[in-house]
């Protein structure tokens, strides 16, 4: 069964230690943003307009030498670099821009080793420079949003993210996704999903697949709102474009949810008939719909081959379902087995109650009166009364009319319904007739 519970979903956060050019300038190393910002359309709001001061030669060639060793992987050498070029004085004769290069330099080491504070505090540094090139503090702003989400802060993460939102132009669907999981975790769940839906409309009007996790994301909120027709709407994509058993198997259930019991197995036998049912749950579900289908012989061969090929579990539940599956579909000489099973394994006397049922169809009524009897000492069976009345037709069949009449006499006694307890008397006024019915033919012979 398809269940709420589902496995942590895996941040769209894409990190790298690729290097960047911001508006043509030096290129600053640190995270690859997914949401680049996009260059004055004016959609949004008009573009702010800043004098960016100029990067200087000597300080380019310094950033350079620091790039080639963090590019080399020796951060110790770069870093170095960085903090003799503003060590003593030296920061004081840098500009702002020149500087927000050293800090963006500086996160990236820190990145680089896994130290994220330490990424964060530099990235603050470089957002804190005045007049940096827009585009370089937007990009900066996505980078913080992305490693706040790293470190599962997720509400810092939402809030530096809504500020990268305020400053771009054409914000894109990965950050919208971004967005979205960052209130799943938070469990706004409405938000969440108004935000996953908006990246999954920016594909779709462009002609793209959106990704998997992204319907997947969409189909777990509809289903937490109980929106089963939305959610079955996304399976049915997922199906499409990804085709996937989970997903035979989850809208089964959702069409269980919306009472349409036809697709419901529709769903789940064309699961089957691909080959893609692989788990013992999978297997027993399919077979109980065909059960409540009323079709019990497809449920007894889904059984069968379960076992056959070790899928299903080997617990006394489950050769119960097969045993009745075969009982139903009249084929009581396999039910027997599977009940045989089921009774073994049981720690209750229940299923030798039932068991001692199958015996008296199968015609085996020595059988029959002793499953009956193992299961009433065994305790646990739920209707006694029921399994009495068992034993009681099977001494009948035996010709044992005293222990019929005992058997009956107790099912009497322990009736749990007038129905149990008037088919006991009638079955003792029949033993009753029979026996004078057999004397009087052994007088007149």
């Amino acid at each position: 069964m398809f269940t709420r519970v589902v496995s942590t979903l895996t941040l769209a956060v894409m990190v790298s230690g690729a290097l960047i050019f911001v508006d043509g300038a030096f290129p600053a190393a640190g995270l690859v943003s997914h949401a680049v910002a996009q260059g004055g359309s004016g959609e949004k709001k008009q573009r702010e307009t800043r004098r960016t001061p100029a990067l200087r030669n000597k300080v380019y060639e310094k950033l350079a030498e620091a790039q080639a060793f963090a590019e080399a992987k020796d951060y110790n050498a770069a870093q170095k670099v960085l903090d003799d070029m503003i060590a003593g004085e030296g920061k004081r004769a840098l500009n702002s821009y020149e500087l927000a290069n050293v800090y963006n330099l500086y996160a990236f080491l820190r990145y680089s080793v896994e130290d994220y504070r330490g990424a964060l505090r530099n990235y603050d540094l470089v957002i804190s420079q005045p007049d940096i090139p827009l585009a370089m503090e937007i990009n900066t702003r996505f980078t913080v949003a992305q490693l706040y989400f790293v470190q599962e802060q997720w509400q810092q993460g939402i809030n530096a993210l809504l500020k990268w939102f305020d400053m771009t132009d054409k914000p894109n669907a990965n950050a919208y996704v971004l967005l979205s999981q960052g209130y799943y975790q938070l469990k706004d769940f409405n938000k969440a999903l108004k935000n996953v839906e908006i990246a999954i409309d920016m594909y779709e009007s462009d002609g793209k697949v959106p990704k998997e996790q992204w319907y997947n994301l969409a189909r777990f909120l509809y289903f937490d709102k109980e929106d089963y027709v939305s959610a079955l709407d996304t399976l049915n994509l997922l199906l499409f474009y990804y085709p996937n058993k989970q997903y035979w198997v989850q809208a089964s259930h959702l069409h269980g949810e919306l009472k349409d019991e036809p697709r419901q197995l529709a769903m789940m036998e064309a699961a089957y008939v691909q080959g893609l049912l692989d788990k013992s749950s999978d297997l027993v579900q399919l077979s109980y719909l065909y059960l409540n289908a009323e079709v019990p012989y497809p449920a007894a061969r889904v059984m069968e081959q379960g076992f056959k090929d070790e899928l299903v579990e080997d617990k006394a539940k489950n050769y119960e379902l097969a045993g009745s599956a075969w009982r139903q579909a009249q084929e009581t000489a396999k039910s027997i087995p599977m009940m045989e099973k089921a009774a073994s394994l049981s720690e209750e006397g229940e299923l030798y109650a039932r068991l001692g049922s199958v015996y008296l169809d199968g015609d085996q009524h020595q059988k029959a009166i002793d499953s009956v009897d193992k299961g009433i000492k065994k305790g646990g069976v739920k209707r006694p009364d029921q399994a009495h009345m068992v034993a009681g037709m099977a001494y009948f069949n035996l010709g044992d009319y005293n222990g019929a009449r005992k058997a009956f006499r107790q099912a009497a006694k322990v009736a749990k319904d007038e129905r149990s307890e008037d088919m006991a008397g009638q079955w003792l006024k029949y033993i009753a007739s029979e026996e004078k019915r057999q004397k009087e033919i052994q007088e007149g012979v």
